[in-house]
């Protein structure tokens, strides 16, 4: 049974950071690209970031570019999401997914169960 299990969601202030990690089970996911998706209460679902196989190549939401970094450790199947100088409108689940069509900003076919990331003004 293939699994994603998001962690590292939290309480912050705004100006904080947090650490998004995604951790892969039951499948490996080191030729697949990967992302992470959130969705605030109220609105749809929308790509944040995403990463290639090799982790050469990065793409994100202009919303978060300069403050949010991807990455991946292969070895451990494993994404990460590390999020600086956040705000309130970061608020919201974050979603980790794999197989993402990161040039089309679009979801692949598996996702985790997400983890709430809420920023305090």
């Amino acid at each position: 049974q293939v699994q994603l299990v998001e962690s590292g969601g939290g309480l912050v202030q705004a100006g904080g950071s947090l650490r998004l990690s995604c951790a892969a089970s039951g499948r490996t996911f080191s030729g697949d690209a990967m992302g992470w998706f959130r969705q605030a209460p109220g609105k749809e679902r929308e790509f944040v970031a995403g990463i290639n196989w090799s982790g050469s190549s990065t793409y994100y939401a202009d919303s978060v570019k300069g403050r949010f970094t991807i990455s991946r450790d292969s070895a451990k199947n494993t994404v990460y999401l590390q999020m600086n100088s956040l705000k309130p409108e970061d608020t919201a689940v974050y979603y980790c997914n794999g197989r993402t069509r990161i040039v089309t900003a679009t979801p692949g076919d598996y996702w985790g169960q997400g983890t709430q990331v809420t920023v305090s003004s």
